[in-house]
Order: structure tokens, then sequence, then C-alpha cells
């Protein structure tokens, strides 16, 4: 055990606020003040509990023999101890505010030398910490100078005194894995230790710049800034551009400045100067204000299109560089992402440099969870803990004080999911006091004095409700009127785990139906997928559980927009097309184009049409729009050539795309923005589209297997065991599907009513869709032939299909026919002998083919994988891949990469002979190495082998995705009830002529 004076008296570490030594909080500052990184190879010793050595402060220690370690860097990411990650549950008892004995130590050690010039003698040497988890000490020289908690949180320490007069000083850190500190900060993620931001030495002058304050507010009424900087006496606010040099504290009215919004991040470069230091600042001039319940900026009310961003790298964790900052940003940008909320802790304090600089509205939250004290009733919960009041509202004080004067910031955040109580009151009474000038967030209290109604994972229904201010009234009249006096937030919605979210479409018509809907942010951002290479030395993402932690939560750490190494994932693909800031619709006088923009008119977008014929372009050009306004919208005609056709000539659909006029600091000129098609000729009028035409194998050539080809009509030719059916062969006996053509068949099509289970489907501990489908047995069906007959020209197979220990059958008809010489249709009817018990998750059938039929065609939507409640980012086209890009590798293998609204699709070898399928009407499809099986079996992606065939599924009827991993389930429009009727196939082979 921790070797203690007395058994009674708990660790410093374990006191409820047991910082010592610490300097006032202040801003993050960029200074002409000399300044020393301390980032870099350190000096590392782990140890198991924390009684290790108490040897680390000495100055003489030889510590030649320890490790290395990189700073900023995750010691569990550097080979000591494991990962660990839970959701909710906390990883040691729940008995606050003591920890373990199991708490795991690293020592760190460096020396430093001060800078010729770096003091003047006169001033002071001040030690920062960026972010320590948890615990930390620090000496310099022998000399204890403070120790903190806060993980998240910035801290620093006063060493002028224990500074060597020159020569190396040597710093010596001890951090522990868990504290007190560790009870407040039980968020959603991977618990990793140690120094993982910025260490700076920095030097502040006796008379120096040591805290700003900026308030730039701006008057959209007349255009004026007004403009306070707060900096001590004797310092100056000097603003070039404005014309501005004033005494700090002063308050100036600017008559005319540019305001910054998060579309038009408009910053002036400041400085501030006493003589002893100069601080130079970026400003931007806006006013956050909520008017009659609506939220507005620059008295425009405005909707947050947002996402949850916890800061990750595969090979870092939270140690992320400014790279990994700069690519998120970029790609919110560049998918029309405006808001973050940083969940659930201030980031790093360049991230939010690069919101103002690009533009993002932020919504700052505290370092604080409790959200292991719901598995307990809430007993014992800080929140409401009197003993707790000081470490909580010092962590709200951190975060407001470094952050304060970023005008991306919009809104505080007392933090996450830690219940309610009297120390939120009291957080929120500081953070007002200090800054009245951005609203408070908290979502589980709106008694702890907000001012947003915030709610997360919200169905539709009920956001329908509190969009018009007609949700359920709550017992205490006062409370009601003032919580419906709130402008509305999902601080977190749609839960992005695997494939999905579905239901993006509908969240965003009813934020977008109200004033009241501020809007929300999606959860979440990244998968937390760790590299690892498993037992065969295969790499993978790794999750709860691969570290063999006791305690963990599973896949649920992988629930985000973009894949671990940051690639975007079909739903960010979804996210961007329902956010879009521009809605392109059909309109009875031409093309509707609705500017959903706050505060921007769309001069700063072209354009362009393109006009397709059953997937080929015929026409294209540039579309003259108007600079509308913001929040406006206005009709166009149709171009020339979209008004002419003929509806026999086929699917015709009009393409508009908006895309960026000119280059951006985000995106180049070109970038997509938004999209939009119509469909110029009647459906119903419509002939079914077709695919280009097939070249058959020339006389002499291969022919099928079983016989010679017969004429469209004709009965089926028997040859010994083999039917010949036009260019198919099949099982006399059996009625299976041998071949079309050339091609042979490896398996007959038959029904399919399986997949492998998503996340949304396994439920996330609500009503699990995987648990009712395994019960109904429809991932082990059983065939059983019950009829082959003969009927003239046709073909029928009847079965029977069941599944293990279940009464549940149903009946299925397999009617094939001759299309001409080429081709084969064959028709599919299914019934079941009783009522559902449950949503099916597809119906379909599904056949195996040789492997070398790689290539994939298509008529249909596309590029990508699109579902019922999914697919916004497709459009219809012709498109071409291949059989491995039509995979969507989710970090935990499920059901992926089904091309919706099928017309037809061909498989072929790189040579183009292959086989042509034809759906009537349209279908779903898939292609695959690997079987339903396989994939419903493994873990990782890397688990996934090639089977040496290809799997086809081609559904008439696929279940909708929803978000039920943490969220509501499947929309009702989108479930599927019901068997189809008949639905069909004609199969074709021969030679593509694309080829």
């Amino acid at each position: 055990m921790l070797a203690r004076d007395n058994d009674l008296v708990p660790a410093w570490f374990e006191q409820y606020f047991p910082d010592a030594g610490g300097c006032p909080p202040r801003s993050w500052l960029r200074s002409d003040a000399p300044s020393l990184s301390l980032n870099g190879l350190w000096r590392f010793r782990y140890s198991a509990s924390a009684s290790a050595p108490a040897d680390v402060s000495q100055a003489e220690l030889d510590d030649s023999g320890w490790d290395t370690i990189t700073v900023p860097s995750h010691w569990q990411l550097a080979g000591y101890g494991a990962p660990a990650y839970t959701n909710v549950q906390y990883p040691f008892p729940v008995d606050p505010p003591f920890v373990p004995d199991e708490n795991p130590t690293g020592d760190y050690r460096r020396t430093f030398a001060v800078p010729p010039g770096f003091t003047d003698g006169t001033g002071r040497a001040v030690l920062r910490f960026e972010g320590v988890d948890s615990a930390f000490t620090v000496w310099v020289n022998g000399a204890e100078v403070g120790r903190s908690t806060g993980s998240r949180l910035a801290a620093e320490f006063d060493i002028t005194r224990a500074l060597a007069g020159s020569g190396d000083n040597v710093l010596a850190v001890r951090v522990h894995q868990w504290s007190a500190g560790s009870y407040l900060e039980d968020q959603d993620m991977w618990w990793l230790s140690g120094i993982f931001r910025d260490v700076t030495l920095r030097w502040r002058p006796s008379d120096g710049v040591d805290d700003v304050f900026v308030q730039a507010d701006y008057d959209a009424g007349t255009g004026a800034g007004q403009l306070r900087v707060a900096a001590g006496d004797g310092a100056r606010v000097v603003i070039a551009e404005l014309g501005v040099d004033t005494r700090a504290g002063q308050a100036v009215t600017i008559d005319r400045v540019e305001p910054w919004s998060a579309e038009h991040p408009r910053l002036y470069d400041a400085e501030v100067t006493n003589g002893a230091e100069r601080v130079r600042l970026r400003i931007g001039f806006r006013t956050v204000a909520i008017i009659d319940g609506v939220f507005t900026v620059n008295g425009v009310p405005v909707k947050l299109r947002g996402v949850n961003r916890h800061e990750f790298s595969p090979d870092r964790g939270r140690a992320v560089t400014e790279q990994d900052m700069l690519t998120d940003v970029l790609v919110m940008k560049r998918h029309n992402v405006n808001a973050v909320r940083t969940s659930h802790y201030p980031p790093h304090p360049r991230f939010l440099e690069l919101c103002d600089e690009y533009g993002l509205w932020v919504m700052l939250e505290c370092d604080l969870e409790t959200h292991g004290f719901a598995l307990t009733q809430w007993r014992g919960n800080p929140s409401a803990d009197p003993r707790w009041r000081q470490a909580m509202v010092d962590r709200i004080r951190r975060t407001v004080e470094r952050d304060k004067n970023h005008p991306s910031i919009i809104m505080w955040s007392l933090g996450n999911e830690s219940g309610s109580g009297e120390n939120l009151a009291a957080m929120a009474e500081w953070a007002r006091d200090r800054d009245p000038s951005r609203p408070l967030h908290y979502e589980c209290d709106p008694a702890a004095g907000v001012d947003v109604y915030s709610r997360m994972y919200a169905s539709h229904e009920e956001v329908a409700l509190i969009a018009t201010r007609s949700e359920p009234a709550l017992p205490d009249a006062e409370a009601d009127r003032r919580r419906r006096a709130m402008p509305f937030v999902l601080c977190e919605y749609a839960h992005a785990m695997g494939n999905g979210p579905g239901g993006l479409l509908e969240y965003q018509r009813l934020l977008e139906s109200s004033p009241r809907c501020l809007g929300g942010f999606v959860w979440e951002w990244i998968d937390h997928g760790l590299r690892q290479l498993d037992e065969q030395g295969r790499p993978r993402w790794a999750y709860g559980g691969d570290f063999a932690e006791p305690v963990h939560d599973g896949s649920f750490v992988v629930d985000g927009l973009l894949f671990p190494d940051r690639t975007p994932s079909p739903g960010l693909a979804d996210f961007a097309a329902v956010i879009a800031p521009v809605l392109i619709e059909a309109d009875p006088a031409g093309i509707r184009l609705t500017n959903r923009y706050d505060f921007r008119d769309l001069s700063g977008l072209a354009f362009g049409w393109t006009l397709e014929i059953d997937g080929t372009e015929s026409a294209s050009g540039t579309l003259p729009v108007p600079a509308i306004a913001a929040r406006g919208s206005a009709v166009v005609p149709l171009p020339g050539p979209a008004r002419l056709g003929n509806p026999s000539d086929g699917e015709r659909w009009l393409t508009v795309r908006a895309c960026l006029a000119a280059a951006t600091s985000w995106a180049p000129a070109g970038h997509l923005v938004a999209f939009g098609q119509l469909r110029l000729d009647a459906p119903e009028a419509s002939p079914m589209a077709r695919p280009p035409a097939l070249s058959l194998p020339p006389a002499g050539g291969a022919s099928p297997p079983g016989g010679t080809a017969q004429p469209g009509g004709a009965g089926p030719l028997r040859s010994g065991s083999q039917l010949q059916i036009g260019p198919a062969a099949f099982d006399a006996r059996t009625g299976a599907l041998l071949g079309i053509g050339p091609i042979p068949v490896l398996a007959s099509p038959r029904l399919d009513l399986w997949r492998a289970p998503t996340d949304n489907d396994r439920g996330g501990g609500r009503a699990s869709r995987e648990a009712a489908w395994r019960s109904m047995g429809l991932d082990r069906l059983r065939h059983r032939l019950v009829a082959v007959s003969v009927e003239g020209s046709v073909l029928t197979v009847r079965s029977r299909v069941g599944v293990a220990g279940r009464d549940l059958l149903f009946d299925v008809e397999y009617r094939w026919s001759a299309r001409g010489e080429t081709a084969v249709e064959v028709t599919v009817a299914v019934s079941a002998d009783r009522d559902l018990p449950a949503v099916l998750p597809r119906v379909g059938i599904e056949l195996e083919l040789p492997r070398e039929l790689g290539q994939v065609a298509w008529f249909g939507r596309g590029p990508g994988e699109a579902y019922p409640d999914t697919g916004y980012a497709q459009r219809v086209g012709r498109f071409d891949s291949n059989v491995d890009e039509m995979q969507t590798p989710y970090v935990y293998p499920q059901e992926n990469g089904r091309r919706a609204d099928v017309r037809w699709a061909q498989v072929s070898d790189r040579a183009g002979r292959g086989l042509r399928i034809t759906a009537d009407p349209v279908c779903g499809f898939t292609i695959r190495r690997w079987s339903t099986a396989q994939l419903d079996r493994a873990r990782h992606h890397a688990e996934l082998h090639d089977e040496g065939r290809l799997f086809v599924t081609l559904d008439a009827a696929v279940q909708g995705i929803g978000s039920a991993s943490c969220g509501p389930g499947v929309l009702e429009p989108y479930k599927l009830r019901s068997l189809p009727g008949p639905f069909g196939f004609v199969f074709e082979s021969g030679e593509s002529t694309d080829h």
C-alpha cells in the first residue's frame, strides 16, 4: 500500500480539491516574452502502483538507466500498462474520493538550461502544462513547486525561486493515473494517462501583460463594433486596420466593422503592449443573444449543423498534433459542418484558433462528467455533494479563463452527464458573472441556471413537439414557462456508430422547421479505434476489450463520422448532403433553389447542370442563379435541353451541382457544396432503364453448359441431367441454376432474409432487432425442395424455407423463362404461413459467382452505399467500381456496401466477359468476397478473408438503419414489416461493349 504517516489521511490526490501551488488561470496568449518548449524526449519510469520509489524529485538522481518517452504522449501507447475503454462505468470501485492502491504511476525527468537573455532578473519563470492525466506533482531542482488535477485543463507554476542560477535545471514530474479528479472525468473515451499536451517554460516580465480579456461586440443595426480589452494598468490596445490605439480597459466604438461569423470568419489583428511585453491577438466582432426564445448571433437566428468532437489519433490518443487538428477543421468545412461541441472537455487551444480562423461555431465544454454515478442511482454524485464544489467551480473557471478570447466560442457548457445538484448551479453562477456575453449549456439539469433547452438522442416525435413548444409540461409551472422560452439544441443525436446513422433527413427537416430549434451535434466526429496488430500480426483498429481490460464497453468507442485514420465514412457524406447550405428541388416553374446560409448570399457558388439519359451524359452547362440572399429562395427555368426529349428515350435525370466559384482557405475552386437531382420523364411512362448491349461469343465460341441456347419462348431442352432454358443451364432434378452462357453459377439463387447485423440493429442495450431476428432464426434458414416442374417454356421451382427449432415457414416459388436467346428471367414470389413476429432484415435472393468477375458497373444510386433511410449523398447515375471498393470497412464488421435503386448491374472479369443482371422492379445490390455468415462472425475487419468466390445479394426490400445503437430506431416508413410482392431479375451473359 501507499506509505502514509497516518492510515486515516488520504494521499494528496485523493482529496476533494487537491490542487496546490498553481498560478491563477489565465488566457492562452501569443506573446513576445521569451519561452522555451520542453516537449521532446524525457526520462521515464513506470510503476504499477502509487507506491513508486520516492526518489523522483532528487536533483542528483542518476536516471540514466530509465527508459525514454516522448512528451506529449500517453504512456499506455508507449508500451506501459494498457489502454482501457469504458463509456459509463468507472474502471475502479466507486468510493469517492479514494482510488485503488493499484494506481499506475509515471515518473518523468529531464534537464533544461535557461537560454541567455531569458530573464532580466526581475520577472518570473512560469512552467505551463496544457494537459496531464490525471494528477501530477512537479519538482524543480529537488524543490516541489506545485500539484494539480484537471486532466484537460492548463496548470501553471511559478518556478522562479527553484531555478538554478546557471547551468542545467532538473525538472521532475510524477503522474498518477487515478485521483479524486478521475471521478469528475468519466467521459466516454479511452482511459489514457501521462503528459499528453505541451509543456512550456515562459518568462513573465514583472510588468508584463499577464492576462487579456477581449470583449468585442457587434451592433447589427448600425454596423458598429464595441471594443473593450482588459489587460492591466498601462497597456495599450492597437488595431492598425481599424485605426484603434487606446489604453486597455477603455471602451471604444468603431463606426464600421465586418462582423465575425462561422460563414465569414473576419478577424482583425491586434496587439496589446505595455512596453515590457507585446501580446498578439486576433479579434472577431460578434454578439450572441437569445431574443424571444431564439438563439441569435449578430442579430440573426443561426442553425448549428454540428458534431461532437473528442480529440483523437489512432496512434497518439489525445496527444493530437496540429496537423490532426487542421485536418479535422478542413474536413468539417468541406462537409458543410459549421459547429463543434468540444465533448467533453476543452480541446488543445490551437484547435480553437483554427475555429476562429476557418469559421466554426463552438460550444466549449468544461472538463466534467460523472456518468458512472448513474449506475449507483447517483448516490454520492459530486454534483450534489458540497465537498466537491470548489473543485467543480475551479474547473469552469480554468475553462473560461483560458479560452475567453475566442470569437468562435458562442456558448459555455458546464459539462456532460453529471446528474444534477447545487454545484452545477455554482459553476453557472461563476461563469455568468465572469462572462455574461455567452449563454450557458448543460443537458442534464435545466435548473442549473442554463440558457438553452438541451436534449440528447431525443426521438423525431419529441423534437417535433419541442419545435412547436408543445412538449409535455413540467410539474413546476415556472420551470415549465422558463424552459419553453429557451432555444432548443440537440447536444447529441444521430449516433454515428457503424452503418448509419439513419433518419438524418427527417431530423434536419424538423430542426429547420422552427426558429426555436438551434440545431444539433451528431455523436460523434471520429471512431476511436487504436492501431494494433492482432494475434496473427494483422493490423486492425482496436476497441474496448482488445487490451484485455477486465471492465470495458466493447466497440461503443467506434461511433464516429470518420474512420480512425480520418477517412470520411458514408455517414459523413450523408450528413454533408442533408445539411447542405443550398437546397435544390423541382418546382412547377423549373428549379427551386433555397439558400440555407444564415449570413451569406449565393454569389460565392457556381451552379452547373448535367443531363443524363439512362445514366449516360447527353448535355451539360452552367445554370444562371441570382445571388439569393441568406434564407431566401428563387426559381430558375430548366435548361433548354432539359425541356426537350421523348419519354421513350429512357430515364432523363437533371443533376444540378453547387460548387465553390473560387478557392477558399478550406477548399479549392470547384469543391462540391450541394447537389440536387430532378427526374424529367414520368416514371410511370418510362420503360425500364435499358443496359448497354452485350455482344455474345461468336459462333464456334464457348457454348453454355448442357447444350445449345434455345430461341425465346421454346420449351426447355433436356440434356442428360440438365435442362437448358435460353442461355441458362439447370439441374434437371433440383432446378438449381448451374450457369448462364459461359459463366458458371457456383450457388443457385435462393431466398435470403438475413443481413449481418449493424451496430444499430444490435441496439446498444435498447430493444435489439438482432436479438429478435436471431430468435426468429433468420440467420439459420434451411431450404427444402418441394417441387420442380416444367410447363411450356417455364421452369418452376418451389421450396419451403424454415429455421431450426421454429415453426415460421416461408413458401418460395422461382419461375424461370427465356428472354430471347441471350437472357433468362426469374420471378420470385415469397409468402409466409403466418403473420411475421417482427420486421425482417431483408427480402431477396443470394447467388455465388466466380471470383474473377470482380469488375462492377451499375445504373442506380451511387457511387456509395445506401439503405432506405441513408444514402442522401448518392445520386442516380451509372457507375463503375470493383468488388473491393464496394465494401465499407466499418471497424466492427456488419452489413455494408449496398447499392440502392439498381436498375441493372454487371459483373465481369478484366476482359469484360461476365454477367448482366436487370431488376424488375429496382433492387438493392451487394457483392462481396466473403459470405454474410463470415461477415456476421467477424469482430474486426482484418478477420475477413476471400472465400474464393463472389457472394451477390439482390434484395427486393430491406430494413432501414436508424440510430438505435444510442438513439431512436428505424422510422416507420423504413421498417420492413411485410413481404414484398413478386420480384424478378433478368440474367444475361456476354461481353460488355463498354470494355
